[in-house]
């Protein structure tokens, strides 16, 4: 695939509160829909983000059953645009724990991609956030492949994923242009290691990489970094959002998908598996 098309990044602040949440969203997609955007990509967490694991586990719902993803089939239905967005699902029963997922809503409404974390945000920080992720999510077993979508062919992962390059290196290798990072990341390790990240992922994968990030105060012991991203294939920011949230918005850009073509093509990226193991 290749050629231009609009896609919008938002940035929203979510609480536990499902109907709330899905308020935010549709001020997201209005705002998509009037910069002619083809597809909305939506934060980690994007339907609740919970005071506690038990919180969770109260909260947690098939798709078919919950509000939230519902509401945002029909917004996607009724507005011709694709959506994907970070939720929770259902743990395999018995676990005690519950799935952290990316799934991919077409313009007609229908899930038809879904991709379930595969790296845990474990973090005992000194002076900083401490985070057991692994106590209540369950871990992905698998890399999704790339999929074709309006806007190009799309890799999904999600926040802590962000950390490992082997993972976007092989979606790059199956065709990716576009790799996701739906996210909620700490304000200290926002600001040490966001930026760097995602255009190191960008460059190296030689992709666009679009980050929509959850920003602000969730609650009385959780806020997240904000900064809403989107990075070329040449590792430029071409949208950013702030790091304080007043409202739910949006960042609208043109993307390229012939540039990535192109650089791939320009600046051949030839690993040396003869000589070390391919990533």
């Amino acid at each position: 695939m290749g050629g231009e098309t609009t896609i919008a990044v938002g940035q929203m602040c979510s609480t536990s509160s499902m109907k709330h949440n899905l308020s935010q969203v549709q001020v997201l997609v209005a705002k998509a829909v009037a910069a002619g955007a083809k597809a909305l990509f939506l934060p980690e967490a994007s339907d609740w983000i919970s005071h506690s694991g038990e919180e969770t586990l109260s909260l947690v719902r098939p798709v078919e059953e919950s509000l939230y993803v519902r509401g945002l089939q029909k917004e996607a239905k009724e507005n011709k645009l694709a959506i994907t967005a970070g939720i929770h699902e259902p743990g395999e029963k018995g676990s005690g724990k519950v799935k952290n997922t990316a799934i991919w809503i077409s313009e007609d409404g229908e899930i038809v991609q879904r991709y379930q974390k595969l790296h845990m945000f474990d973090m005992e920080l000194t002076n900083g956030p401490h985070a057991h992720e692994g106590d209540i999510i369950e871990e992905g077993m698998e890399i999704h492949p790339p999929f074709e979508t309006p806007v190009g062919l799309v890799g999904l992962l999600i926040c802590f994923d962000l950390r490992f390059p082997e993972v976007p290196l092989s979606l790059k290798r199956q065709g990716a242009q576009i790799i996701t990072y739906p996210s909620a990341f700490t304000v200290p390790t926002g600001k040490a290691h966001w930026e760097i990240l995602l255009r190191a992922r960008a460059i190296e994968t030689q992709s666009y990489v679009i980050a929509a990030a959850q920003a602000g105060y969730h609650n009385d012991v959780r806020v997240s970094y904000g900064h809403s991203m989107v990075v070329s294939p040449w590792g430029e920011i071409i949208a950013e959002l702030p790091g304080d949230f007043t409202e739910p918005e949006i960042a609208a850009v043109l993307i390229d998908l012939s540039e990535v073509n192109r650089l791939r093509q320009e600046v051949p990226l030839r690993r040396r598996t003869d000589v070390y193991p391919e990533l």
